[in-house]
């Protein structure tokens, strides 16, 4: 892989819709740039499109990046601007503004900035930076009428979250969409494990900037090579990618330095300051999002139960971003969900939130929780998430690759993992950083391998509908001291199912196993996320941990499979199975092969729908 300007591609991929109609954005629009003043001296770079028609006023629609809010100078114009095209054409004052440390903005950048709840003084945070923007715009900005709305995809998601903590009384309304909501269990982590697909992106957030700039300072690492895995299975130990990302890379220093969920992390945590926020909340996400599935749901939630606010939640059949595409048929890898999805959720969804809380135009009525049924391939609308009429109910793994209603708690299944073949988390040969498709690959390729526990239940004789939180309560055991663990829900197509116009050349729907849902828990963190533990070899251990949310029908005539495993490989890093304190500091001979135990009476509890 070539160097890349990173920054470009990162902002095309959080960017509004990649294809949109023919607007003219430089005839409708004047472009000003300006810089802000912090309440610490600091000033953020931030541009201004103001509709060219001044007779009437307008609100202001913001989003603050370190993705760049280029282009810069003001005869640049983007090409559109705004969260989509409806709300661009119809007129709004559209603001971006490089957050501090990032681009042509001042100050020192601080991957995930820790919020102050009680600030006193100069004190200043991602909250009070988007309350001296605010109150800057509004009252410097011409034709405003005073009402401000943020939005943002991905960091900037993380941003428009962080915007609700402000307490300024402009901001009249937010929508986070794939929002980071704890860099600890979204992006670069999931349940301890390091996400090792992402390391690439490391340059990105790692390196400080020397005064304004307005080309990327950093580049992605030449690693020679198109095949991620075999370029990670010879790297050996974390620590060999030293060689990548020196001491100046600040961001790599800190995911070795802290590799438990240590209080550098917690206080970076944004979900448990989710309360009393007063700005009507749209919060929004992809079912399929690799990176983001974490954030949107537990922002949600946390808003939910802490702030009396408007909140609403839409999760749609997306990959991450995909809701911002204006693309006709969506689909993520080789299943395909229905058409004209995302310019459905930009005209109905999201234009008239933003109409209705800034414009006061018509009444904004939808569900409290939209969510796409991934199996029936239709929208549910529901009261509340999780919906309420979803009963908990006990899948157990038992022997002859059963799922049972019933436990088996002396029975054992034992499959050896070989840390020198680590189970690939997809059959693609390629290199990237976002890995899109894989959250509904084709499954066969691991239920055949002797290092994957396959269950299963019989073909469906009826519609068996989840929706709501998964649970996975596993019992296991090891003969070494350390292990991942590994669960996904699969959905089995008949015999008979018909490719989709998507399908890769080697796969056919007959007997695809789609995967719904998957995820990873680093065994050490079974008691305590912050004190890891190794286990006792041989000594049956309870390993609990959800995985996210699910919305989908298991069709009649399909099944419900689920595979456990303990390697993901190259998304997850290799476990070493021997107990090391840090593994970003393990040695060659820390990694070890060994054999792992589930017994009977593990459980994955999923939300029935009766």
């Amino acid at each position: 892989m070539k160097h890349l300007k990173f920054g470009l591609l990162l902002f095309l991929l959080c960017a509004v819709s990649s294809v949109m109609a023919q607007y003219d954005v430089k005839a409708n629009y004047d472009k000003q740039e300006v810089a802000i003043e912090m309440r610490d001296g600091v000033k953020l770079h931030t541009t201004i499109y103001t509709p060219k028609d001044k007779t009437k006023a307008y609100p202001i629609l913001m989003q603050r990046t370190p993705y760049s809010s280029r282009p810069y100078g003001e005869d640049q114009y983007r090409r559109q601007i705004g969260p989509n095209k409806f709300l661009m054409e119809q007129g709004n004052i559209i603001v971006y503004q490089d957050v501090r440390g990032r681009w042509m903005s001042g100050g020192t950048y601080d991957n995930m900035r820790a919020y102050i709840p009680n600030k006193t003084g100069k004190q200043s945070d991602e909250a009070s930076d988007t309350y001296d923007t605010i109150d800057w715009l509004v009252n410097n900005v011409e034709n405003n009428n005073g009402n401000v709305g943020t939005w943002g995809i991905s960091y900037p998601g993380h941003y428009a979250a962080m915007s609700v903590l402000s307490d300024h009384p402009a901001l009249k309304a937010a929508s986070p969409q794939a929002p980071i909501g704890d860099f600890y269990f979204d992006d670069f982590h999931h349940n301890g494990a390091y996400l090792l697909s992402y390391w690439i992106a490391t340059s990105v957030f790692g390196y400080d900037k020397e005064g304004p700039v307005t080309e990327a300072w950093y580049s992605v690492p030449d690693i020679g090579t198109r095949d991620a895995y075999q370029f990670f299975l010879d790297i050996g130990p974390l620590k060999n990618l030293d060689k990548y990302y020196g001491e100046d890379n600040v961001f790599w220093q800190q995911l070795k330095d802290h590799p438990d969920y240590d209080e550098f992390w917690q206080k970076r945590g944004l979900v448990q300051h989710m309360k009393n926020v007063k700005p009507a909340v749209l919060t929004v996400g992809g079912l399929f999002d690799a990176e983001d599935l974490y954030g949107p749901f537990e922002i949600y939630k946390s808003l939910e139960k802490n702030s009396d606010n408007y909140n609403a939640l839409v999760f749609g059949p997306w990959s991450h971003g995909d809701w911002a595409r204006l693309k006709k048929r969506q689909a993520v890898g080789n299943i395909f969900f229905g058409d004209n999805l995302s310019e459905n959720f930009q005209l109905d969804y999201e234009t008239e939130f933003f109409n209705h809380f800034l414009k006061g135009e018509k009444e904004f009525d939808i569900p409290e929780a939209s969510v796409y049924d991934t199996g029936a391939m239709e929208w549910n609308a529901y009261d509340m998430w999780p919906p309420e009429n979803a009963t908990a109910t006990d899948f157990y793994l038992v022997d002859n690759q059963n799922l049972s209603m019933e436990p088996k708690p002396d029975f054992e299944n034992k499959f050896v993992s070989d840390i020198t073949k680590p189970v690939p988390f997809t059959e693609d040969i390629k290199v990237t950083f976002t890995p899109r498709k894989f959250m509904t690959d084709d499954q066969r390729f691991a239920a055949r391998r002797p290092d994957v526990m396959v269950y299963e239940t019989e073909v469906l004789q009826e519609d068996m509908k989840l929706s709501g939180e998964i649970m996975a309560a596993l019992e296991v055991a090891t003969t070494g001291t350390a292990a991942d663990w590994i669960v996904k829900v699969i959905d089995v197509y008949p015999a008979d199912a018909e490719d989709s116009e998507e399908m890769q050349d080697h796969l056919r729907m007959s007997n695809y196993h789609m995967m719904v849902r998957s995820e990873v828990f680093r065994g050490r963190y079974r008691e305590s996320f912050s004190d890891p533990k190794p286990f006792v070899p041989g000594k049956k251990t309870s390993v609990d941990f959800a995985l996210q949310d699910i919305n989908h029908t298991f069709k009649k005539g399909h099944k419900l499979q689920i595979q456990v495993q303990s390697t993901f490989f190259p998304y997850i890093d290799r476990n070493p199975q021997k107990y090391v304190d840090n593994i970003f500091e393990a040695d060659e001979e820390d990694f070890e092969t060994h054999t792992h135990t589930i017994y009977g009476d593990s459980k994955i509890v999923l939300p029935v729908v009766k």
